[in-house]
């Protein structure tokens, strides 16, 4: 058993992407199993004025710590619980003050593992200076603590590599994990349109960091994968990239989902109710179209990566199943909601108005629901356009792109993100890269049928655990590769058509087979995984002592 276990995570108390999902359904499952000796430690990036809506401060059994803890001048820490099922203690780090030591710490680092800061841009520094300050929170801790003698440190992605690099220096007793969710070189091969996986064995992690400028980032990660006790990753397809790119095998912990999110029974119900009546109501508000109440309603979401996430697919699918519904002079129409923010403005005035008072007069530019700073180069917005979806009466598919955090306070719905999936027929994740697939998994979870490839590390757990029989499953998991884009954008359109005849006894029985394949992948069945990490960077620690 652990004395005290830590994880550190830009995205602890602080909701900007997928890890954040990772982290805060695992957390319960880790609470419950080690009590109070479980310690979150996340960016202090909040202010008074906007408070964070998912921590709170308050007593915990680090107050007797916090009133002795010496950190360096300027660096403050606030303790009190994360705000997600199972309430762990979360620590959040005032890091800013820490700039002053960068030059030390970034030639430390040269020093003892070769991380190369002199090439650093971006969201480097900022990073590496929250990493700093966990890792000096870590260590306060743990001197505090002088009874544990079991302690792991575990790190999330890159962003924290020189928190675990620090701790490996300065406290070797301490057991390191080290997770990659998504490698940064990999990520930036995809995002600059190179072609990763039939290309794969011939790439040099090295070589492209140079030629993609990712020198910092890199040799960061690089150099925490292998002074990491335990390196892990979320799938095998993402496993295969790191020993390519990173030059070492590390374990497979795969992500989970926690069941407590979503509502059951009577109450899915009604969620599921009024979740497609504010859908409908937007959409109804936007075209000026009355939908009717079996309107398919298609979703994708998830970060703004518009190649690397799928989202040129979905829109190219949607296009083909306008024109075969057409074809087909089908009565029922589609309604498709492009959920993912990007530089938003601010919700559209006239549409909030519509929408408060029932207005079907329709808008001009029906197809986006919140204003943006970028419309002339936006991918999403642009492709929408190109396509020609116009959103009228006529259409039977319409396109809304809805490019803002659904948080419960965007200024249309007002609903967060799981409220308002509750009411979608089928989503859509036709991901080109996607260590795990965080997104589909919700889906199923919420009984909602859902699309993804077999380049996501879900899509291949459930092609190896479930099968790919869409009504039985939930899952349809559609081939993609390298060359394969047109193929895969027929995949998706023949899914998404599926559904769409789909009676309502049939469309039931897929959400209940969807929700049963999300049932084997929780964190009660995944998290031993993380446990077998846990023990072997505790045997390394040991080893150590001796």
């Amino acid at each position: 058993m652990l004395d005290l276990l830590f994880e550190t995570s830009w995205e602890v108390c602080n909701k900007v992407g997928g890890i954040y999902a990772v982290l805060s359904t695992k957390a319960k499952t880790l609470q419950k199993k080690y009590k109070d000796r479980v310690v979150f430690i996340g960016p202090d990036v909040w202010t008074p004025d906007n408070k964070s809506p998912f921590f709170t401060e308050c007593k915990t059994p680090l107050d007797a710590w916090l009133r002795q803890a010496v950190l360096p001048q300027g660096m403050t820490v606030r303790v009190g619980r994360w705000n997600v099922p199972g309430k762990p203690i979360a620590v959040l780090v005032s890091y800013k003050s820490l700039y002053s030591y960068k030059n030390e710490l970034y030639a430390e680092m040269w020093d003892q593992y070769r991380v190369d800061s002199l090439h650093a841009y971006g969201d480097y520094d900022e990073s590496c200076m929250f990493a700093y300050g966990a890792a000096l929170v870590i260590e306060s801790i743990v001197l505090w603590s002088e009874n544990a003698q079991r302690i792991v440190a575990h790190f999330d992605e890159w962003t924290t590599g020189m928190g675990l690099l620090v701790i490996k220096s300065h406290m070797p007793w301490v057991g390191t994990v080290f997770t990659t969710h998504a490698t940064s070189i990999g990520r930036s091969i995809c995002g600059n349109g190179k072609p990763l996986y039939d290309y794969m064995s011939g790439y040099n992690g090295d070589q492209m960091a140079c030629e993609l400028n990712m020198q910092s980032k890199h040799s960061l990660e690089k150099a925490a994968a292998h002074a990491a006790d335990v390196f892990t990753t979320v799938s095998e397809v993402t496993a295969r990239e790191c020993e390519q790119l990173l030059e070492r095998r590390p374990m497979v912990t795969p992500n989970a989902f926690e069941p407590t999110f979503v509502p059951k029974g009577a109450k899915m119900r009604m969620a599921r109710q009024q979740a497609r009546e504010c859908m409908l109501r937007v959409a109804g508000a936007l075209t000026g179209t009355d939908f009717a109440p079996d309107t398919l309603i298609v979703a994708t979401s998830g970060r703004c990566e518009y190649r690397n996430k799928g989202l040129d697919v979905c829109l190219d699918a949607l296009n083909g199943l306008r024109s075969q519904l057409e074809q087909a002079n089908a009565e029922r129409k589609v309604v498709a909601f492009v959920f993912v923010p990007a530089w938003v403005d601010s919700a559209r005035h006239d549409l909030a108005v519509a929408v408060a008072s029932g207005s079907k007069a329709g808008l001009p530019d029906p197809v986006i629901t919140h204003t943006i700073h970028n419309p002339d180069s936006d991918s999403v917005y642009c492709r929408i356009r190109s396509l020609g979806f116009t959103n009228d009466a006529d259409s039977t598919v319409t396109v809304i792109y809805v490019p803002s955090y659904l948080n419960g306070t965007d200024g249309i719905f007002n609903m967060a993100y799981y409220d308002l999936l509750a009411g979608v027929d089928v989503t859509m994740f036709p991901s080109y890269y996607e260590p795990w697939g965080y997104t589909p998994l919700e889906s199923v979870a919420f009984g909602v049928p859902t699309v993804t490839t077999n380049l996501s590390g879900f899509g291949q757990w459930v092609l190896s655990s479930c099968g790919d029989d869409f009504a039985q499953t939930g899952v349809r998991v559609v081939p993609r590769t390298d060359s394969s884009y047109h193929q895969t954008v027929d995949g998706v359109q023949s899914a998404v058509a599926e559904v769409w005849r789909w009676d309502s006894a049939m469309a039931q029985k897929a959400g209940r087979n969807a929700q049963k394949t999300a049932k084997l992948a929780t964190w009660d069945k995944f998290m031993a995984y993380y446990y077998e990490a846990y023990d072997r960077a505790l045997e390394c620690a040991a080893s150590r002592k001796k």
